[in-house]
Order: structure tokens, then C-alpha cells, then sequence
């Protein structure tokens, strides 16, 4: 499970001195459920999961991902989820196969488990056809796929995704969306960043609403409907966010 308490990130300006990319945070995420971390660009949601995922350091507060403090035991939260970044690359000289298989390594996967193991994630993904074409020449459904691979070759059972159908097609992005789905469903932890309302709607079971580095609502989305009176999420989003302005909740605009 992922357990999120008081968690703050701040950077360095010089012209503004320390400016919160994350204000005390706080969530949980079961197994076997999807979490979704809803908010637009610069709302603190990618420090959020940089913190979680151990690429920052947490200026205050608490996180335990699989039960290991991301602070303290890094090397153990590490060997346990697999991140997706909004920003990751593909080699252009490495074919489908060797990327996967290089990721696996690094998690020092022994490589008869490892092969196995891939045969088994590139029949899920469908990626057969194209194990051997290089990184420059995949189309971004191609690309996709890979960065999914190489997320849970090791078979963690803490998964972070961060805009993972960001710059996609409706269809390749259908499929993304499906197979998390089924990672749920496998009883994996996952945690979802999105600015995509519907995306919320499809997966997460429940949600925060992040603004300006702060948790404007967090609950069951039927709930937080409830709660505040609104038709669907895009208008609760908009409601949190200009309830927020009202309240002069302090600006950043760092992720």
C-alpha cells in the first residue's frame, strides 16, 4: 500500500526564496484499487510522485510505499514499484527486447526468471511483432508499450503512473488505460496522475483533487459529488479550484 502523511516538497527561488511544490499531502492507496491524483499541470501532482517514487527528497511529512519509508529506505521502496514517468525517454539504438531487458537487469533480475518473465509481459502487451524493432523507429503506441513493459518487468506490487496517455490517440490510449485496469485487477497498488476527468471516472476508486500543491477533496468520487453539490467531476474541479482562489491558497506553480 502507499501511505502518504503531511507530505510537503519545497524548492529554492532566488527571487522568491522557498516556494511549496507540495503542501502536506496526505492519501492512501490500497491494494487492488487504482488512486487517482487529479489536477492540472503545475498542481504539485509529478513532485507528488517524484517524492513517492524517491527521485526527491520530502522537505516534511511522512510516505510509506509497500511499507518502507521513502526517506529512509529508498533502496527498498525502489525494489518495490514500478514508475512511469510523463517524461520518460526511449532509447533510439535499443530494440523493444534489449530496452525491457536492460531495466530488468537493473533490478537485478536473474536472467532465467528474467526471460520468462518477459515472454510473459510482451504476450500481455501484444508487443511479439515488434520485439525487435529499435526505439527511433516504434510508433508512440510502440513507445508506450515499452515504458509499460519495463514498468512491471520485475513484477512490483506498487505501481505508479504519471499522465501515462499523455500525447496519445483515443485508441492507443484506450489500451493504456485497459491495461492498468488489469493490473488492478491482478491486486497491484496503483497510483494514477491525470488532468483527464474521465480517466478518473473509468479507473480510480477514489481520488484527490490537488490544486496549487494542496488537497482541495479526497474521497470516493460518487461521494465527493455528493458532498459538494456538483453534476460530474470536471464541474467539482472547477468549483475546488476557484473555491481555492477565493481562499488565496498560496500560489506555485512548480510539478
Amino acid at each position: 500500500m502507499i501511505h502518504v502523511e503531511r507530505l510537503s516538497k519545497s524548492f529554492l527561488d532566488y527571487r522568491r526564496g522557498w516556494v511549496p511544490a507540495v503542501d502536506e499531502v496526505s492519501f492512501d492507496c490500497q491494494p487492488g484499487s487504482v488512486y487517482g491524483l487529479l489536477g492540472p499541470n503545475g498542481a504539485g501532482k509529478t513532485t507528488t510522485l517524484r517524492v513517492l517514487s524517491t527521485v526527491l527528497r520530502p522537505t516534511s511529512g511522512r510516505a510509506l510505499v509497500a511499507g518502507y519509508d521513502v526517506e529512509t529506505q529508498p533502496e527498498k521502496v525502489r525494489a518495490n514499484i514500478g514508475y512511469m514517468s510523463a517524461s520518460t525517454g526511449i532509447y533510439d539504438r535499443m530494440s523493444a527486447w534489449e530496452l525491457v531487458e536492460y531495466f530488468g537487469l537493473l533490478y537485478r533480475m536473474p536472467p532465467e526468471h528474467l526471460k520468462a518473465r518477459m515472454e510473459t509481459v510482451f504476450d500481455w502487451l501484444q508487443m511479439n511483432d515488434f520485439r525487435d524493432v529499435l526505439g527511433g523507429k516504434m510508433s508512440t503506441g510502440m513507445k508506450q508499450k515499452v515504458s509499460i513493459a519495463r514498468t512491471i518487468v520485475h513484477d512490483p506490487p506498487v505501481l505508479i503512473f504519471d499522465e501515462p496517455t499523455s500525447g496519445l490517440d483515443i485508441m492507443v490510449a484506450r489500451v493504456v488505460l485497459q491495461k492498468i485496469a488489469e493490473l488492478r485487477d491482478l491486486g497491484k497498488t496503483i497510483l494514477f496522475s491525470t488532468h483527464h476527468m474521465h480517466e478518473v471516472e473509468k479507473l480510480c476508486s477514489r481520488v484527490a483533487i490537488i490544486f496549487k500543491g494542496r488537497v482541495q477533496a479526497e474521497g470516493e468520487p460518487a461521494a465527493l459529488l455528493e458532498e459538494f453539490g456538483q453534476p460530474d467531476l470536471e464541474e467539482l474541479f472547477f468549483h475546488l479550484v476557484e473555491r481555492a482562489d477565493l481562499n488565496k491558497t498560496p500560489a506555485n506553480q512548480l510539478d
